[in-house]
């Protein structure tokens, strides 16, 4: 069911709707507490001299639903690449095509700066989101294994130093 929306950039204006979605998006992935960015970080580091992140919405009637949000990154193999931090479509607007139409447009961003490759991750768990990246040509890198150190894990790894 594809219906009338707008794919722009996200202004500063727009942080507290990528917030909610962010926030939603947390609980779908079974994490609830786990996000404690604010609007006010997401301004500043968004939207600062050198921003941090370049995002992209989906607008209908003035109310974002979906959101795309990457960022810069170098592969030592391949060159300028990007990462698509999250890709979030509000639950009620899923099966719409804001999905494809987020998804192209971070394809046409990407192959605009001429970077060599987009990556991001998927929870093995969300099937749905597989076979959406699978259909659109996507390759998922099963043998890959995400690894992370959060903040209490940098800081114990510095008072090792």
């Amino acid at each position: 069911m594809i219906m009338s929306f707008t794919i722009r950039k996200a202004k500063k204006e727009d942080m507290p709707q990528v917030l909610a979605l962010i926030n939603q998006l947390a609980h779908f992935e079974k994490e609830p507490d786990a996000v404690i960015i604010t609007v006010d970080n997401l301004q500043k580091d968004g939207f600062g001299e050198y921003p941090a992140f370049f995002c992209f919405v989906a607008e209908i009637d003035s109310n974002i639903e979906g959101i795309a949000l990457g960022y810069n990154r170098y592969s030592t193999w391949k060159g300028k690449a990007i990462h698509l931090e999250d890709l979030i479509v509000n639950e009620t607007m899923r099966g719409t095509g804001l999905g494809t139409a987020l998804l192209d447009e971070i394809v046409k961003y990407g192959h605009e700066l001429g970077v060599k490759r987009i990556t991001w991750e998927v929870l093995d768990w969300n099937e749905p989101a597989i076979n959406f990246y699978k259909q659109k040509g996507a390759a998922i890198k099963e043998e890959w294994r995400v690894v992370h150190m959060d903040e209490q894990s940098i800081k114990n790894y510095i008072s090792k130093l």
